[in-house]
C-alpha cells in the first residue's frame, strides 16, 4: 500500500468492497470500488434491468435546524426552499457572489420533530429542536459546503454535519421489490419524496429519488449499521453492488450533470441549462424574486437581457469513437466553439455520447459539429436529454 493510498478515507463499506473483489480507486478522498468482477457493462445493465446497490457513503449529509432554516437556506440558492412541503425533495444550487455553481445537492424538508408522529428522524450531535432541513452533498465538496452554510448562515440556523451516518442508493427497476421486503412501507413513496424508516431497530431516512435516471432510493444509516444493511440487500435475488465506472455511465445517459465535470465555478446554472431547477417563485417577477448570490446574472441570463456565451448541450457521435473530455468541439470551419465535458460510449445505445458546453448559436438540437480526438474530426449532432428515458416512479 502506497502512503497516498493510507491517506485515503474508507467508506463503512470498505471491507465488503474489498471482500466483493472491488478494484478501488481513489475518489473525492475516499478508497472507493470503481467496479467489481463482472465488470462495468455487466453493472450498467444490471442496474437498468433489477437492481444495482452502490455505496455514495462519501457524500456529506447535513442538517439545518432552526425556525429561520429555510429562509437562511433559500438565500444561498435560486431555488424554492420555504415552499417545499414536508418530507418532499428538491434539487439545489448554491452559488457565488458572481451567480455560478459552487455545488449542486438534494434536499429534503424534515418539518417540525415536534409536529410529526411515528419513526423519529436521525438527530445530529448538539441538535436543538426546531423545524429541520436534511441535505446532501457532494463528496469532494463537503468540507467547503459546510464551511460555506457555516459563514454565511450560522447565525441564523444549526448547520449540523452528520459524518457518522452512510449513505447507500439502491437503483433500478426492481429496487423497490428487493427494499420492501426489509423495509414494509418504502413502496408507498413516489420520486423526490421521502420517510423516516427503521431496520432491525436503527433508524433509517430513505428518498425515492437517485442519479441513474432508474427508480430507485436513496437510504441514509448510521455507519455502525451500513455493512450489515448492505449485505441484506446483497442477499436479495434482484441485488448486485454496482461501482462508480457504472454509476458514472448511467448518469450520463439520463443526462445529469456532474460537478466537477459539467458544473463547476465557472458556470451558472442558466449555461448548464439547469433552467428547470429554478422555481418560478424565485425568478423575475416571482413572489420572492432573486435575494440569491449572483441573482442579477443569472436572472438576466435566465430572461434573456443578457444571454450567456456558451450553453450544455447533450451530443451523439455518427462514428463509433469514444469522445471524452476535454475534448475540443469544432464548427465545419474548423473554429473552436466548445469543449466536451463527460463522454462514453453509452452501454445502452452501444454508441458514444457526451455533453459539453459550445456557443449558443450551435447549441440547437441537430445542429453538426465535431469533436477533435487524437487531431481528427469525430461528427457529433446536438440531441435532446436523456439520451436514455427516465423510469422515475411519479404514482
Amino acid at each position: 500500500m502506497s502512503a497516498a493510498d493510507a491517506e485515503l478515507l474508507k467508506t463503512p463499506l470498505h471491507d465488503l468492497h474489498v471482500e466483493l473483489g472491488a478494484r478501488m480507486v481513489p475518489f473525492a478522498g475516499y478508497s472507493m470500488p470503481v467496479q467489481y468482477p463482472a465488470g462495468l457493462m455487466a453493472e450498467h445493465k444490471h442496474t437498468r434491468e433489477a437492481a444495482g446497490l452502490f455505496d455514495v457513503s462519501h457524500m456529506g449529509q447535513l442538517k439545518l435546524v432552526g425556525a429561520d432554516a429555510a429562509a437562511a437556506f433559500e438565500s444561498l440558492m435560486p431555488v424554492d426552499v420555504i415552499g417545499l412541503g414536508v418530507d418532499k425533495q428538491r434539487y439545489g444550487l448554491l452559488l457565488t457572489d458572481e451567480g455560478t455553481i459552487i455545488d449542486d445537492l438534494m434536499f429534503v424538508n424534515w418539518g417540525d420533530p415536534a409536529d410529526t408522529t411515528g419513526e423519529s428522524r436521525p438527530r445530529a450531535s448538539g441538535e436543538r429542536e426546531g423545524p429541520q432541513l436534511f441535505a446532501i452533498v457532494n463528496g469532494a465538496c463537503k468540507a467547503g459546503d459546510i464551511a460555506h452554510l457555516q459563514a454565511k448562515i450560522g447565525d441564523r440556523c444549526q448547520v449540523l454535519p452528520m459524518p457518522e451516518r452512510a449513505l447507500l442508493a439502491l437503483q433500478g427497476p426492481k429496487a423497490v421489490d428487493a427494499l420492501q421486503r426489509l423495509v414494509p412501507g418504502v413502496e408507498k413513496l413516489v420520486f423526490m419524496t421521502g420517510g423516516a424508516f427503521a431496520w432491525n431497530g436503527t433508524d433509517l431516512y430513505i428518498t425515492r429519488s437517485g442519479y441513474t435516471g432508474e427508480d430507485g432510493f436513496e437510504i441514509s444509516i448510521h455507519g455502525s449499521q451500513a455493512e450489515a444493511f448492505a449485505r441484506a440487500l446483497l442477499a436479495e435475488p434482484e441485488v448486485a453492488p454496482i461501482g462508480l465506472g457504472a454509476r458514472n455511465s448511467l448518469r450520463l445517459e439520463a443526462g445529469l450533470c456532474l460537478y466537477g465535470n459539467d458544473i463547476d465555478t465557472t458556470t451558472t446554472p442558466v449555461e448548464a441549462a439547469l433552467n428547470w431547477a429554478l422555481q418560478k417563485v424565485r425568478r423575475t417577477g416571482g413572489e420572492r424574486a432573486g435575494g440569491f448570490p449572483g441573482a442579477d446574472k443569472v436572472l438576466a441570463q435566465l430572461d434573456g437581457s443578457q444571454p450567456p456565451k456558451r450553453k450544455r448541450v447533450a451530443l451523439i457521435a455518427k462514428e463509433r469513437v469514444p469522445v471524452r473530455e476535454p475534448a475540443p468541439l469544432e464548427n465545419m470551419d474548423g473554429q473552436t466553439i466548445g469543449q466536451v465535458t463527460s463522454g462514453l460510449i453509452s452501454p445502452t445505445l452501444n454508441q458514444p455520447i457526451a455533453m459539453g458546453y459550445v456557443q449558443p448559436d450551435y447549441a440547437t438540437v441537430g445542429s453538426e459539429l465535431f469533436a477533435m480526438v487524437r487531431g481528427k474530426p469525430v461528427p457529433m449532432v446536438v440531441s435532446s436529454t436523456p439520451f436514455v428515458r427516465t423510469r422515475y416512479h411519479r404514482g
